[in-house]
């Protein structure tokens, strides 16, 4: 009997894994001996869910703690050497650069990282020169790098981060695609939502999902929808405070507390959008923004910021409608736009839920890790 190929993946935490990988690991155990090093405190999380695969945990500090990635380091190349896999693949840019420098140390064959974003899009000055740095090395080291989106990859070529040869994008874009199966439009998801949050059957509702941070245009967000002055519209806010952004809202925007939805961390993320008629992420940067398809697969248009990245997830007039970055006026007309026209929100969210048919069905994503990996690796 032949002996499948071995293939480690290395992840910071397991809600990537979860947001990422699943459907991949899935398919890949097939045809691969899969091994996943991750910070968690359930080694059988993929085995609960039917996956074929090893779970190595490791406690991988997301931010930057030398004595702790000096040691995460010289644990992977003692598991690489011992193991010999014929591949690493890694995703999020504190995994990335372990897993390629212990990758490279130990003389794995062939190494693949996944670009998701970049979290130095943004800064300046030093900040900005070791975080760009990192990912420069990651590039250098890697075989191949999977990127999310079209307009990323060319940001970071521009940037000199990843080269031409080696970067690779599947399809349209995005790495997980989105389930069909779990992302569709429930009305009674929608009414039990609306009940329990208190807003009314007939309200018109913004929602926000992902992590309430600066970079993510939260408080831009805000500012645009107390400029409505509309009454039976409603903002709902669902994702985990990072940056304790929900008292600055509080104490900022008294008075559109009724108006305001905080939702925080959830694992259903399905049901939250049957209640919306409108998702909304003006966001400062990001990779691609899979909370769009997401949307769009539920045919719910959306308002987004015209930034890489999302350029590729939302097509501007036709699946949802693109601000520029910061723009609180752009943003309170989109929003004032689709609140007047329900039939324009119709056609858009319908467009949408073709175009994420089409091409983001996360089993034709899946399918595009193994062909990739049948290639390389076999």
């Amino acid at each position: 009997m032949l002996l499948k190929p071995k293939i480690f993946f290395v992840a910071t935490v397991e809600f990537t894994v979860n947001a990422f990988l699943l459907n991949h690991l899935r398919m890949l155990s097939g045809d691969f001996d899969l091994t996943l090093i991750v910070s968690t405190t359930d080694p059988d999380f993929l085995s609960k869910q039917g996956i074929s695969a090893r779970v190595i945990p490791m406690n991988m500090a997301r931010k930057i703690n030398i004595p702790s990635d000096l040691y995460c380091l010289f644990k992977l190349i003692i598991i690489f050497l011992k193991n010999k896999p014929s591949a690493v693949q890694s995703i999020t840019p504190k995994a990335g650069l372990l897993a390629m420098l212990a990758g490279f140390i130990s003389f794995v064959p062939f190494r693949v990282h996944a670009f998701t974003g970049q979290v130095w899009a943004n800064k300046k000055g030093i900040a900005r020169f070791i975080l760009k740095s990192m990912d420069r090395l990651i590039g250098l080291l890697a075989h191949r790098c999977i990127i999310d989106s079209p307009s990323q990859r060319d940001f970071l070529i521009n940037q000199g981060v990843v080269s031409n040869e080696k970067s690779i994008v599947f399809g349209s874009g995005s790495l997980a695609g989105v389930d069909l199966d779990r992302f569709k439009f429930n009305q009674k998801s929608a009414h039990v939502v609306r009940k329990n949050l208190m807003i009314p059957e007939d309200a018109f509702v913004f929602m926000y999902l992902g992590r309430l941070t600066i970079d993510k245009g939260i408080i831009d967000l805000v500012n645009a929808f107390s400029r409505l002055g509309r009454q039976n519209v409603y903002l709902v806010m669902v994702g985990p405070d990072e940056k304790d952004l929900k008292d600055q809202i509080r104490d900022q925007y008294s008075e559109l507390l009724a108006k305001i939805r905080f939702v925080g961390l959830t694992s259903q993320s399905e049901m939250y959008l049957s209640a919306a008629n409108v998702l909304c992420l003006p966001s400062y940067r990001e990779g691609f923004g899979s909370v769009l398809i997401e949307a769009g697969a539920m045919s719910i248009p959306v308002i987004a910021s015209n930034i890489y990245g999302i350029q590729d997830a939302v097509i501007d007039r036709e699946t949802g409608i693109l601000h520029a970055p910061k723009d609180v006026k752009a943003i309170t007309a989109s929003m004032e736009l689709l609140l007047a026209n329900s039939k324009l929100v119709s056609q858009l969210g319908i467009a949408a839920r073709i175009r994420v048919t089409n091409e983001f069905d996360a089993k034709i994503l899946s399918r595009y890790w193994l062909d990739f990996y049948l290639k390389y690796i076999r």
